[in-house]
């Protein structure tokens, strides 16, 4: 069994390697952590300033309004990711327990026909009869290493690409939180239009900066990446203001 960290810990572990320059090109370190952030993130923004402006356009003009629908959303949004990243991740996990204990049970009672599977993926990836079978002769003499190998390879399944089901919900909160604070701050301190633009201008900026994060995973440019984040959360933000125009109009 693998020691338990303490969430936090893990957490800040799992951001400091991803800080680190990459070893290879080829590396995706961080990427169990770097998901339910951006997402979260992205989420988080989208959904507090759709709300934010289906409020507003419903002709919720009160700032006091305002402030509580999207407080509401934060909290509400922020607990739902929380939870619902918390319970993939440890699905996943149950998963990867069940199969490991399950191929430990095959390759104990028929370690005959493992090895055939496991030459015949080999074969299939392009080695030579003989070639395969040499590979798996000395994967089969350590029963933990063919156990993690028929995992990833049969199944496809990884605990280094999974990451903790605490570390991802926390994360995921956290991320949602900040994302949704952003188009809510300004009616925080500031009251009237002003508010309005500046909720609108600073959820663009912070739009277009994930953008930029997400280019960085991606290897995409960066400019068309940030565009397409705020075109995309702005599209989301135009149509529930107009709808919330509709209902609005509609009540009253």
């Amino acid at each position: 069994m693998t020691p338990k960290i303490g969430a936090p810990a893990t957490i800040m572990n799992r951001i400091s390697e991803f800080r680190q320059p990459p070893a290879s090109p080829h590396e995706t370190r961080g990427a169990s952590v770097v998901r339910p952030i951006v997402f979260g993130a992205t989420d988080g923004l989208v959904c507090n300033l759709s709300l934010i402006m289906g409020v507003a356009g419903a002709g919720g003009q009160d700032p006091h309004s305002i402030v509580v629908a999207g407080v509401a959303g934060l909290l509400a949004g922020g607990f739902s990711m929380a939870v619902g990243e918390y319970v993939s991740v440890r699905s996943q996990r149950e998963l990867l327990d069940y199969q490991i204990e399950l191929q430990r049970h095959q390759l104990h009672h028929t370690p005959e026909q493992e090895w055939d599977i496991l030459r015949e993926i080999y074969e299939a990836k392009g080695l030579s009869g003989p070639e395969a079978e040499l590979i798996v002769k000395r994967i089969m003499n350590d029963p933990e290493r063919a156990i993690d190998t028929f995992v990833r390879e049969e199944i496809g399944l990884s605990a280094a690409t999974m990451g903790s089901p605490v570390a991802a919900g926390l994360g995921s909160l956290s991320a949602f939180a900040v994302g949704a604070f952003v188009p809510l701050l300004p009616f925080l301190i500031l009251a009237g239009t002003g508010a309005f633009a500046v909720s609108i201008g600073a959820s663009g900026v912070a739009l277009f900066g994930i953008g930029l994060a997400v280019s960085r995973l991606t290897h995409r440019r960066a400019i068309w990446t940030g565009v397409r984040q705020v075109a995309l959360g702005g599209l989301a933000a135009a149509v529930t203001f107009g709808i919330g125009s509709l209902l609005g109009t509609a009540v009253h």
